[in-house]
């Protein structure tokens, strides 16, 4: 009989289901193309610190050195709890994906116009991920004219939500 277990279970798969850090700025600055799912090599107290949403995506960038993608500039706070073996918050981190994913997105970068930007960092099946993509900057009138369409579509929403 596992009718507790299962509760349990399920219970925490909806916990890790909404546990993620966006890159807010992502999506402003960038047109978001290709996505893929890369683990990341992290510390033990770097772990505590994503799960308990410590983290943050803001102008960080990845980098292919030496056929290995790394992600720069993220920031993971310290763990509360840690004690001299904290990790430093702003160190480089290694991304764990296949060499054939690695070598399309080396082929993509070098086509030119192209940059690796991770999206948000999740858990799944209790590890941590992060959602990188393949994204091509955005120019001032871009940005402009993407928030003249959210304000149109959000205008357009109330006037449905009124309408009702």
């Amino acid at each position: 009989m596992e009718p507790q277990q299962t509760v349990s279970a399920k219970k925490k798969k909806a916990d890790d289901r909404y546990k993620e850090i966006r890159n807010a700025k992502a999506s402003h600055n960038f047109f978001v193309g290709d996505r893929l799912e890369a683990g990341v090599e992290l510390l033990g107290t770097e772990v505590k610190a994503i799960r308990m949403a410590n983290a943050q995506l803001n102008d960080s960038f990845c980098r292919i050195e030496k056929r290995q993608v790394w992600l720069y500039n993220a920031h993971i706070g310290a763990y509360e709890f840690g004690n001299f073996q904290n990790h430093p918050p702003r160190r480089k981190r290694k991304l764990l994906l296949n060499r054939r994913e690695i070598d399309k997105l080396v082929g993509a970068i070098d086509a030119g116009g192209k940059t690796l930007v991770p999206l948000r960092i999740y858990m799944k099946h209790g590890l941590i991920k992060v959602e990188i993509a393949l994204c091509t900057g955005k120019k001032m009138h871009d940005k402009r004219e993407t928030l003249k369409r959210k304000v149109v579509m959000r205008e357009t929403e109330r006037e449905m939500r009124r309408g009702r």
